[in-house]
């Protein structure tokens, strides 16, 4: 694969450790480093000083934590590429993860893709997992899906739909923004299961929040941030209910063709499909 053809982006805010997991993961499975660029929003702890000894493609230090929509666009422009990956800081990569999505999005003809994943615990070997069990789904996609723990962006999107909203009060509400503005311009997308990701569960969110005095439950964005989608309630209501029927019938084929989901979560060391 031509290494001018993509490059790796994501933003960071404290939370070394994951960081430090992810990209010795992303080393581990042949990323060449000059095609990453990290976006640090501001950490207090050894973030930076760790990230200015690594040979990357780009890194950029903002003052403080100026939200996912400007950092993920900062990175996404200081390396541009046809294909782009926009993921999180706290996930961990496997063999041959970023061939296989860029071969999938290729050949289903999408423009955004994003791989099977497992959230929560790791403690499972995830490599042989994704060899052994995420083999039966290298056919599988959900068309139509995505998710924002990482997405492989064509750069067509870019000049079709735009970037991310650069406003950091949204706190997270920038991918419902973005994935509203791809399917108000038809972009094709999906979750293929050739490629498989584990993710820890948005560490970097849930500290904020804790940061902020505020329960999982609640949400760091505006309350009324969901005025930008420019839909009525009874319209948001009933995309909801759509999605869920959706997600429900994909999980429904998937149990009965591989036992298995392209959404996994792992807790107390056993596996729940969702």
């Amino acid at each position: 694969m031509d290494p001018t053809s993509y490059a790796v982006t994501f933003a960071c805010y404290n939370q070394l450790g994951y960081t430090r997991q992810c990209i010795d993961s992303l080393v581990r499975t042949g990323l060449d480093l000059s095609r990453l660029v990290v976006v640090d929003n501001g950490s207090t702890d050894d973030t930076r000083e760790f990230l200015e000894g690594l040979p990357l493609g780009g890194r950029v230090f903002n003052q403080g934590n100026l939200g996912c929509g400007v950092a993920w666009n900062q990175g996404a422009l200081a390396l541009q590429a046809e294909w782009t990956v926009v993921m999180n800081n706290d996930v961990v990569v496997s063999t041959s993860w970023l061939h296989d999505l860029i071969g999938a999005a290729q050949n289903q003809g999408l423009r955004l893709a994003s791989p099977a994943m497992v959230e929560g615990e790791h403690d499972y070997d995830f490599e042989a997992f994704v060899q052994n069990d995420g083999q039966r789904m290298k056919h599988a996609v959900r068309r139509g899906s995505r998710h924002a723990v990482c997405m492989l962006i064509h750069k067509s999107v870019w000049a079709e739909v735009g970037y991310f909203q650069p406003v950091p009060k949204l706190w997270g509400y920038e991918d419902t923004l973005f994935f509203h503005e791809l399917d108000k311009a038809a972009v094709p997308t999906g979750v293929v299961g050739s490629s498989w990701i584990h993710h820890f569960g948005s560490v970097t969110q849930s500290a904020i929040k804790r940061e902020r005095g505020l329960t999982g439950k609640q949400g760091l964005s505006a309350r009324n941030s969901h005025r930008l989608l420019g839909l009525s309630f009874w319209q948001r209501k009933l995309m909801k209910f759509q999605r869920e029927l959706q997600l429900s019938r994909w999980k429904r084929q998937e149990l009965e063709q591989f036992d298995m989901t392209l959404h996994g979560q792992r807790e107390n060391g056993h596996f729940t499909w969702r």
